[in-house]
């Protein structure tokens, strides 16, 4: 996400025991939709809804290291009584001008705070999706998108030392359900060999369902989905244009068709289901028109949550469920572990976890204290 929270920069540029609550709920057991609908039923068995993603990327405030505290098992139990089914988190490498992949923990073992969340969710009957990012701040690239290296010996050092922060974290975490190859990364999806390598390789050493985490503008341009499971889209559209106000509920349902009419084409052609690996809006005025785009960190005045916020969130979650033959669901962007005032695409704020408990069933009781 283009907006996504810099921890290692203090501002925003774009943006115990595994079941500790005691009272975990029995959730009935969740199909994996990142793969495709099978075939069709028997003549004399009823048809099955395909199986849908609730899903909520828990964030960070640093590397990830408050993903292997207790506090994640409870903000689990939060959500699960949302009605969320799938959860997920983001570990980070970190990028050189010179392409350089590098991360900060030891890929043969892994920190407890990557593999831990995989056995806190799947005890309270939950999914997990590993979506690795790159953390671009400190090098000369904006954002994920921007990556890109005209000397060719810097793109070979990218795909190469990328595949094996890729590839180490996929064995890793190969108990998880679904995986990200990559987020973000449209200047480089071009390379298609450097990419249909690295999906081979991880598919050497996990079994999980595998996606890539296209932007917005740029899923089109992917040319390698038939190598994955899923269609992975950062689901940040612009639903109308700069100059409309507190745009309606009309104006955002046609917004949303007009965004949705390419992604199903590519549906069809390919028959990949579509996933939303990231969807969030933040309290800003242009949230329908710009949503990629957040308060700054340093923004402590900003409202906890807008009319235009759960708005947007609200029919959002309503077009994928009538979709869901083949958009299969959304990650939504984001919660955190504990208290997150000062945290844009904040979604653990009342307004906002209503609407997430209507849409999506859930059976939690709101109270009026604020996180």
């Amino acid at each position: 996400m283009q907006e996504e929270f810099r921890s290692f920069r203090g501002s925003v540029a774009k943006g115990g025991g595994f079941a500790s609550h005691g009272a975990v709920r029995a959730l009935l057991p969740i199909a994996v939709a990142f793969v495709a609908a099978p075939a069709g039923p028997a003549a004399d068995a009823p048809a099955e809804a395909p199986a849908v993603v609730r899903g909520m990327t828990i964030s960070c405030r640093g590397s990830g290291r408050e993903w292997g505290l207790d506090g994640f098992g409870d903000e689990l139990d939060r959500l699960a009584d949302l009605g969320v089914n799938w959860v997920a988190i983001h570990p980070y490498a970190g990028i050189r001008a010179d392409g350089t992949v590098r991360c900060r923990y030891d890929l043969e073992t892994l920190p407890s705070w990557i593999r831990r969340p995989i056995a806190e969710a799947h005890a309270r009957g939950m999914k997990i999706f590993i979506k690795p990012h790159i953390a671009y701040w400190g090098s000369p690239f904006d954002w994920r998108g921007a990556i890109d290296f005209e000397a060719p010996e810097a793109r070979e050092r990218f795909f190469r030392t990328y595949a094996e922060w890729i590839v180490g974290l996929a064995r890793g975490t190969r108990d998880a359900d679904a995986f990200a190859v990559g987020t973000e990364l449209d200047r480089l999806v071009e390379h298609e060999a450097e990419w249909r390598r690295i999906i081979a390789r991880v598919r050497e050493v996990s079994d999980v369902k595998l996606t890539y985490a296209a932007n917005w503008s740029d899923y089109g341009r992917v040319p390698f989905w038939d190598a994955l499971d899923a269609i992975g889209v950062q689901a940040y559209f612009p639903l109308v244009d700069e100059s409309a106000v507190e745009p309606d509920e009309s104006a955002l349902e046609a917004g949303w068709e007009r965004a949705l009419a390419g992604l199903r084409e590519l549906h069809e052609r390919t028959g990949k289901p579509v996933v939303f690996t990231e969807l969030g809006y933040d309290t800003v005025p242009h949230a329908a028109a710009r949503p990629w785009v957040g308060r700054g960190y340093r923004d402590r005045d900003g409202p906890a949550e807008t009319p235009l916020q759960k708005r947007c969130l609200a029919v959002a979650l309503r077009v994928i469920d009538r979709e869901r033959e083949w958009l299969r669901g959304a990650f939504l962007w984001k919660w955190f572990v504990g208290t997150s005032a000062r945290a844009n695409f904040r979604l653990d704020v009342p307004g906002v976890r209503r609407v997430m408990r209507d849409a999506w069933g859930g059976d939690g009781l709101e109270t009026s204290s604020e996180r």
